[in-house]
Formats: C-alpha cells, sequence, structure tokens
C-alpha cells in the first residue's frame, strides 16, 4: 500500500486479474498528533455559579488596628501563719511540761490578778490520769488540792468530800470551787471554769457544764 495521497496498483498474479489503481485520499489519513487529545473546556462556565454566590454574600471586614486590653487585678498580700513557739515551764517537781500556745484554751481575763486562777492556768495541757495529784498528771479532787496547796490550804482529796469543806455561796467569785457529784473544779468567771475533765482529755478552761453545782469558799 502506498502512502497517503498517492496512486498506487497491485495486480493479482495468481487469479489473472487486475485490479485498478485505488485513490485514498488524503481525507481518510490520520490526522496529525495525539488521537487522545481533549476538547478544550469552558472554566468561565463552571464557575459561574460560585462567582455569582460570592457576589452577593455579606462583606466582612476586620480593623486593621486593634485597641489593647487590660484589667485591674487586685493587689494581693500574702501573711505567714507562724507555728506557735512551745512554751516549756518547769514545775516544783522538776517536770518539764511543754506545750503550744494555748489557742484552743484561752485564759480568761478573770485570772489576772487571781492567785488561785494564776496558779491553776499554769498547768493547762497537763493530762487526766486517774488519781493524779501531780503536775505529771492530775484527776479532778487531784488538781483542786495541788492548786490550793500552793497558797498554803489544804483540801480533801475526796471529789465527795468537797461538800463539807469551807463556806457555800450563791454568788461564785473566780478561784471559788465547783462541786458537783462526782466531780469538783475551779471557777473561773463568766460561766467557765478549769478542771481535769475526764481520761484523754488535759487540764483546760471550759464551760460550765454541770446542772446545780454548790459553789464553795475557802480561805486559808
Amino acid at each position: 500500500m502506498a502512502a497517503v495521497g498517492r496512486r498506487s496498483a497491485v495486480v493479482g498474479a495468481a487469479g489473472g486479474l487486475a485490479l485498478t489503481s485505488i485513490a485514498v485520499p488524503a481525507a481518510g489519513a490520520p490526522a496529525e498528533g495525539p488521537a487522545s487529545a481533549l476538547p478544550p473546556v469552558d472554566v468561565a462556565a463552571l464557575t459561574a455559579e460560585a462567582r455569582a454566590a460570592l457576589a452577593t454574600s455579606p462583606v466582612v471586614s476586620v480593623p486593621t488596628t486593634v485597641e489593647a486590653w487590660a484589667f485591674d487585678a487586685p493587689q494581693i498580700t500574702v501573711t505567714a501563719n507562724p507555728k506557735p513557739k512551745p512554751v516549756v515551764r518547769r514545775t516544783s517537781s522538776g517536770t518539764q511540761v511543754s506545750r503550744s500556745a494555748r489557742a484552743n484554751n484561752a485564759i480568761p481575763q478573770s485570772v489576772a490578778g487571781n492567785a488561785v486562777l494564776e496558779i491553776a492556768a499554769r498547768y493547762v495541757g497537763v493530762p487526766y490520769v486517774h488519781g493524779g495529784s501531780t503536775p505529771d498528771g492530775f484527776d479532778c479532787s487531784g488538781f483542786v488540792q495541788y492548786v490550793y496547796a500552793q497558797l498554803g490550804i489544804s483540801l480533801p482529796r475526796s471529789s465527795g468530800a468537797y461538800y463539807n469543806v469551807g463556806v457555800r455561796v450563791t454568788e461564785p467569785l473566780p478561784g471559788d470551787i465547783i462541786v458537783s457529784p462526782g466531780h469538783v473544779g475551779i471557777y473561773a468567771g463568766d460561766g467557765l471554769q478549769i478542771d481535769a475533765p475526764r481520761p484523754g482529755k488535759t487540764i483546760q478552761f471550759r464551760g460550765i457544764w454541770q446542772s446545780n453545782p454548790v459553789f464553795v469558799r475557802v480561805t486559808g
């Protein structure tokens, strides 16, 4: 077969037939260039809808400058809460008793100038000990007896015996003795007393809890 646009003749010798020359038109030949070329795409038509949406959307503007913002922080002052220094005293028997400041057993003002209460206040924090009568440990009557003994006044060792000492008074003064069944303490004024409460507790100032106690005043 001849090239495109040329005229060629083919002779069939076996059949004795002669084929006339066939003209192949140039238009039937494959076109020059890649056979798989794609048609052009209309980009403007494809993006027309998106451009229309952008044209109708609201305009957002951002200021070129932004003012600085601030807030007033309150001034805070932190004060340390130091632990109270231990108070160490030496009793007449030589025993050292160490305890912190009496934050939970504030000494009432009635103690100042009252000989009985000033002595009694020295033993705040001493533990209750059944049968105790020394600064190593007191029970209720042992405590009252020991305090008054510092003033030269002898008192009974049994709480029940206090009903029979001194003079009973209806208007007690700080330093008088509070007597109730099975217990005895020292009146500290303003509805308070100092006493040895019970096992597990210590000598302390606390409110009068006894109902209808007897107040006894003793002098040297």
